[in-house]
């Protein structure tokens, strides 16, 4: 007979991808298994166990985590970590409405979404208002087109760039030729 936690394995695949993933974001931050169970209210040893993957965490406790590592929670539901290379081949535009694409969405402090709109010749579109604190970033790649919060809008050329709040009503209008437009859309993640 084996001594008793000598033949742990990990609860699930999801409870070791969760505990890969809150020791690699404690390491990122510099913070200790201490100090992040200190901000938790874990002992170190449940801690240890969960980064181990020989725990089977609670929403709740993968909550309090995520809290205490200033990330959203889906971030330590991910089961790889980012990959270093993406590559998204180019997509044919529809020619008579708008195309949009999320291209990548990226976690941390705020929660970063990339956007590709393409809008045909004399289409216009209005922009729902996001969370509040959220911050939208325009770099136009082809054609022209006026966007912004409804009440400034800007014309906008190849490679202009505008930023603007994203928690107000905002709207994007082309003329007479099409627009192919990069959208950042930065929201603060709540926490």
């Amino acid at each position: 007979m084996s001594a008793p936690g000598r033949d742990r394995r990990p609860a699930s695949s999801a409870a070791a991808a969760a505990g890969a993933q809150i020791q690699r974001r404690r390491q990122q931050r510099g913070m200790s298994q201490a100090e992040l169970a200190r901000r938790t209210g874990l002992s170190k040893a449940t801690l240890s166990q969960l980064e181990a993957g020989l725990g089977n965490p609670t929403l709740d406790t993968l909550d309090a985590i995520a809290v205490a590592l200033a990330i959203p929670l889906t971030d330590l539901l991910i089961r790889h970590g980012d990959p270093a290379t993406v590559h998204l081949a180019s997509t044919a535009a529809r020619e008579s409405e708008p195309t949009r694409e999320l291209l990548r969405r990226i976690s941390g402090g705020h929660s970063l979404e990339i956007w590709r709109l393409r809008l045909p010749p004399d289409t216009a579109v209005d922009g729902v208002p996001h969370a509040p604190g959220t911050t939208e970033h325009l770099l136009v790649a082809s054609g022209s087109l006026f966007a912004g919060p409804a009440d400034d809008l800007r014309h906008l050329r190849p490679g202009d760039m505008l930023a603007f709040a994203g928690d107000a009503p905002h709207r994007y209008s082309t003329g007479d030729t099409p627009a192919d437009v990069t959208v950042v859309i930065a929201s603060p993640v709540a926490g």
